[in-house]
């Protein structure tokens, strides 16, 4: 197994490409190691030591090192972790823990706008931030506000505020006349 690494935006950040699908539908984010109860493959990346969050895309994995570690020191860990985890034969997710889309639900009057968002997220921008190793998703819209919620190489990137304002926020507002401002919230 040939497991070929990228670097991301973020600097923190690393794209792992294991030659094969890692999740069949939807992001699956590990922002802690508590978190990652749910997934073998996760829990064996934290186990390697240095590590500060884990992101599973279709075809990636993305790791958030500690500040006080070089990627010099944990990459190899994180490479081992990964291949060992693909020969054990155990599945990515726990039975009982599928993978999300991702988007939040949002009921009301807004709807047809709220659709109109995901579709252009789904579209024209989570392609390219998951090029990047990470996820961009909906998580509410209120009085002409859009909340998106950042994930994988996009949270904690130094430029994600430049990604949204300047590039979602820019999109949405000429495609959707409704949508004002975009932010971003906390996981």
């Amino acid at each position: 197994m040939f497991i070929q690494t990228e670097s991301t935006p973020n600097p923190a950040t690393l794209k792992f490409l294991p030659g094969q699908n890692v999740l069949e539908v939807g992001t699956a984010d590990f922002p802690t190691e508590d978190a990652a109860e749910v997934s073998p493959l996760a829990k064996r990346i934290f186990s390697t030591g240095g590590v500060n969050g884990v992101f599973f895309g279709i075809d990636f994995v993305t790791v958030t090192k500690a500040d006080d570690v070089e990627w010099d020191h944990i990459k190899p860990g994180v490479l081992g972790a990964i291949m060992e985890h693909y020969q054990s034969g155990q599945p990515v997710m726990a039975e009982d823990h599928a993978p999300s889309s991702g988007h939040a639900d949002h009921e009301g009057e807004d709807s047809e706008i709220v659709n109109q968002i995901k579709e252009l997220l789904d579209t024209r921008v989570r392609p390219a931030v998951a090029q990047d190793g990470g996820d961009i998703t909906f998580h509410g819209f209120d009085r002409g506000v859009v909340y998106l919620h950042m994930q994988g190489a996009c949270a904690g990137c130094p430029s994600s505020t430049l990604t949204l304002k300047m590039g979602i926020e820019n999109l949405l507002r000429h495609y959707i006349p409704e949508v004002v401002e975009v932010r971003p919230v906390a996981a």
